[in-house]
């Protein structure tokens, strides 16, 4: 059964950013609401109880919350665990969540969880384990997923472009993508392509939301997506490509490592502001149209 994703994710608004434990009480004393909505990994949430289920209580009663995963591995030979996928559906409901992403890639393997994101195989038989997997967590869910490209390191033997790998998931699944900009920029300087190129064969339709990051610049030819720094000048320049292109999709700030100061993110959650009002005023482009 192929599922579309909660109608209200039209209404969460256009920039979000990913709660973290650093600023947890500090984001809840401003009187106007700074972003538009959050983002949380489940697993972080799902039994907690004590001040933080208070906290987050709080917030899923003031913002539209989105739970981007960590540990689902819908790449991974392991199979899928399904009394985790039903506690995620428990925990969506309780908390009015907006809607669901994960990565497309896997993290662990028949022993255990690897605690890093591998890249799939380009090829149609990993499209077709793979699409098995995202429908069977579908279908348990009873609503669509939304799978994230993610950055990598090595090339993964593969018959196809990544592009073609991700469109194909997409079209076997009727999943959405969550579209890393950050991520599209790391794998075009490490794997020597054109990153606009690249958003041209991603369909507009398909598209959920955006995250972007910055990241760790090792070489000239080599950067490592860390989320540990400040969104960096051309990652900015490719999200606003990204918007002429598709509109003012939903955008999300990621940071995990070396968080600041609130107030520092919230100026970036602003300059992608400023950027959306930029595109929305030259082209009259809204999200959904």
């Amino acid at each position: 059964m192929i599922y579309k994703q909660p109608n209200k994710l039209n209404t969460i608004g256009t920039v979000g950013l990913g709660l973290r434990s650093e600023f947890l009480g500090a984001l809840l004393n401003y009187e106007n609401k700074p972003v538009d909505f959050l983002e949380v990994a489940p697993e972080n949430w799902m039994g907690i109880g004590g001040k933080r289920l208070n906290y987050f209580k709080s917030y899923s009663e003031i913002y539209p919350i989105i739970c981007h995963g960590l540990s689902l591995s819908i790449g991974g030979p392991k199979p899928i665990d399904i009394d985790f996928v039903k506690k995620l559906k428990k925990f969506f409901k309780d908390f009015n969540v907006s809607a669901y992403s994960e990565h497309l890639s896997f993290c662990s393997d028949m022993n255990g969880h690897m605690y890093d994101l591998m890249p799939i195989p380009f090829t149609e038989e990993a499209v077709n384990f793979v699409s098995k997997r995202i429908i069977q967590v579908q279908d348990i869910l009873e609503q669509s997923l939304a799978l994230e490209n993610v950055s990598y390191y090595t090339n993964p033997l593969g018959e196809m472009s990544e592009s073609e790998f991700i469109n194909a998931v997409l079209s076997n699944t009727g999943c959405s993508l969550l579209l890393d900009i950050n991520n599209v920029y790391v794998n075009s300087i490490n794997h020597n392509y054109d990153p606009y190129e690249f958003l041209k064969q991603i369909p507009k339709e398909k598209i959920l939301y955006f995250h972007i990051a910055g990241h760790w610049k090792k070489d000239k030819n080599l950067i490592i997506d860390t989320h540990g720094d400040e969104v960096s000048s051309p990652v900015w320049h490719l999200l606003e490509n990204a918007y002429n292109r598709f509109g003012i999709i939903p955008t999300l700030l990621e940071r995990d490592n070396d968080v600041p100061e609130l107030s520092n993110l919230l100026k970036e959650t602003n300059k992608i502001k400023k950027i959306q009002q930029k595109i929305d005023n030259s082209t009259g482009c809204l999200y959904g149209t």
